[in-house]
């Protein structure tokens, strides 16, 4: 029997990585938000590994920052090292990484959860959505507490309905250990949303004692270390290395001999799994080619001895976990503390969502991170933030916020999995940008502060940093672009240590920038930069002048993206009655309903003769609406 337990403007179930920042962001706007999780001891929990950011989730991460969310902060208060990522290519592809302290994370997080005004921390497990003339109205939880609210935000992870599987062995479980959320998923599909089976896993902790770290290569942190956040201009503290080593034919033999033990290829499995972070045996069915493959030993904490085997996720049995990771140059003697295991688990589709990231269903109803299809916590945050936003904009009867592809990651990221959809867990990547140059991570600050600050979620103290590193930087490329470097001999001496030719005239100190073997400390060693800029402030100068060229042409592409964006499609567009639409087109126009010609043009099986009919179709029916004497 239920009784009445509440009343909230936004109710956020589960507290992982999405239900964090989307709980931040909806109380922060003023909303009175509670969030729920199965356990206290799950919050911003790293189920896998502990760490930040990578290649593309960097971007991800900063772009929260920007907007005036957490990660990024509580990244730099835990982590243990820092790299960057990708520094031999170009600035579009750079990208921070971060191992942090998977506790002191976890804690961290919690307690910014308990601390933040507007905002409550429960436990509990919600077992239905109740709803009123479409809209969400209430959540009921297992112990019998009904809770009302007029907009609710799903961040459920990897729980709903989830099983670990380990060789032979399965049990309806969380993510280590913690328990499943068995009730939910069928209130869900009542609602109208579709359910999915995915999977994914994640590799064995292994004592760090029983590791001879002196066979393997040491990953030592950068110096120096590069801060996550926007907030900070320095971070100092002592990093601890991580280690690699290598796969090995025994290995590989280990792994072939017991395939018929694995869950995964034998069929035990049913969901689907992540292409691009595969098991290591499904690493040596599909790379058979490959002798050998890069297994990194990372710390999970400064005060633990678990060290997380990266590169060798897995679902075989124990015996042979043990076995293979023997082999692995360094492993000879080690001890398993947490073996490897596979975790399926209910999700939506993704094409059943709005760009807002509301249902396409339940009025107020928001769905966020791995129950969306995606994986990562990374990918899990953004969606986060942007469905606690979105759920203030819903009580506050105001526009949804969209960021759309050409402003940023997070706006790839949604507008990809409510687009085109995902058929495995989606994973975010550089190559998935279109404006990857203009989508730095480095100007994360620059695309979506002053908007973050416009909805009313980035603080002043941050908002007034951002001016000011604006403004240091424009100012800084003007001065640059009127100052000539004059040929003196220390100048001279400095460009031909460089590897590039001395000058024999005067040169502007932007076209001498522009020279590939030239930074702007370069400059500063010449006296002709400015010693008072930031680290951020310099970086933000160098790539805006030495990819200017690159940067104009790619905000001409960005133009033409944005005529397709501002043609919006009309609610009440008949897509199945449009004659020369294919079928396919019609049908999946029809239950995506794009906001715009340019969703609609991504959409998968809408081809571009499609589009084609589409324009046409609407300036006849703009045609016919004009009227008589204005009809051209």
């Amino acid at each position: 029997m239920s009784f009445f337990a509440g009343k909230y403007d936004c109710a956020v179930i589960g507290a992982g990585h999405s239900g964090c920042e989307a709980a931040l962001a909806a109380a922060r706007l003023g909303l009175k938000t509670v969030v729920f999780c199965l356990s206290l001891e799950s919050v911003a929990l790293m189920a896998c590994n502990p760490a930040v950011g990578g290649t593309s989730k960097g971007h991800l991460v900063r772009e929260i920052d920007a907007l005036g969310g957490q990660m990024a902060l509580n990244t730099d208060e835990t982590f243990i090292q820092s790299r960057m990522l990708n520094k031999g290519k170009g600035p579009a592809v750079h990208s921070l990484r971060a191992q942090t302290d998977k506790k002191k994370y976890q804690t961290l997080m919690k307690f910014t959860l308990e601390s933040q005004d507007n905002l409550t921390l429960k436990q509990g497990e919600i077992v239905s959505i109740e709803t009123k003339a479409g809209a969400v109205s209430g959540l009921t939880l297992a112990t019998g507490e009904y809770y009302e609210c007029d907009t609710a935000i799903v961040a459920t992870g990897v729980y709903l309905k989830s099983k670990v599987i380990i060789g032979e062995y399965s049990l309806r479980s969380g993510p280590l250990g913690l328990f499943p959320a068995d009730s939910l998923s069928s209130s869900i599909a009542i609602l109208g949303h579709t359910l999915r089976r995915f999977k994914t896993g994640t590799p064995a902790r292994v004592d760090r004692r029983s590791v001879d770290f002196s066979k393997m290569i040491e990953q030592p942190g950068d110096e120096p270390i590069v801060p996550f956040s926007f907030m900070n201009d320095h971070v100092e503290k002592k990093q601890h290395s991580c280690w690699l080593t290598y796969t090995n034919k025994e290995t590989h033999e280990i792994i072939k001999a017991n395939l018929h033990r694995s869950p995964m290829l034998s069929g035990v499995i049913e969901g689907v799994g992540a292409r691009y972070c595969p098991s290591i045996e499904d690493k040596i069915v599909r790379f058979s080619e490959r002798e050998a493959h890069q297994v990194f030993i990372e710390p999970e904490g400064e005060n633990t001895n678990e060290m997380y085997v990266q590169g060798m996720s897995s679902s075989l049995p124990v015996d042979v976990q043990l076995s293979l990771y023997r082999t692995l140059t360094g492993l000879e003697r080690v001890e398993i503390m947490r073996p490897a295991y596979a975790i399926e688990y209910d999700c939506i589709d993704p094409l059943e969502l709005k760009l807002s990231l509301e249902s396409r269903f339940v009025n107020g109803l928001f769905f966020a991170g791995q129950i969306n299809g995606s994986s990562g916590y990374e990918e899990a945050a953004a969606q986060g933030i942007m469905a606690g936003i979105n759920a203030a904009m819903y009580v506050k009867q105001k526009d949804p916020f969209v960021i759309d592809r050409s402003s940023g990651y997070i706006g790839v990221l949604i507008d990809d999995l409510v687009t085109k959809g995902t058929n495995e867990p989606y994973r975010m990547m550089t190559s998935r940008s279109e404006y990857r140059l203009l989508l730095r991570q480095d100007n994360a600050d620059l695309r979506l502060t002053e908007i973050g600050a416009d909805i009313g979620l980035v603080s002043a103290q941050r908002y007034d940093r951002f001016i000011k590193k604006r403004e240091n930087v424009e100012n800084e490329i003007v001065r640059l672009n009127s100052k000539i470097i004059p040929p003196t001999d220390e100048v001279c001496d400095l460009l031909e240590d460089k590897g590039t030719s001395a000058i024999k005239s005067g040169i502007v100190a932007t076209d001498l920038l522009k020279r590939p073997q030239i930074t702007y400390e370069d400059l500063l060693a010449m006296d002709e930069g400015n010693s008072m800029l930031t680290r951020q402030e310099r970086e933000q100068v160098e790539v805006a002048v030495k990819y200017e060229g690159y940067i104009a042409k790619q905000m001409r592409q960005v133009e033409q993206f944005k005529k397709l964006e501002g043609r919006i499609l009309p609610v009440d567009l008949p897509y199945t009655e449009i004659t020369g639409l294919r079928i396919e087109a019609g049908l999946k126009l029809a239950k995506i309903k794009p906001v715009s010609l340019g969703q609609a043009s991504r959409i998968s099986g809408v081809s571009p003769s499609d589009i084609a009919v589409l324009m046409i179709y609407l300036e006849k029916r703009r045609r016919t609406e004009l009227p008589y004497a204005n009809r051209v």
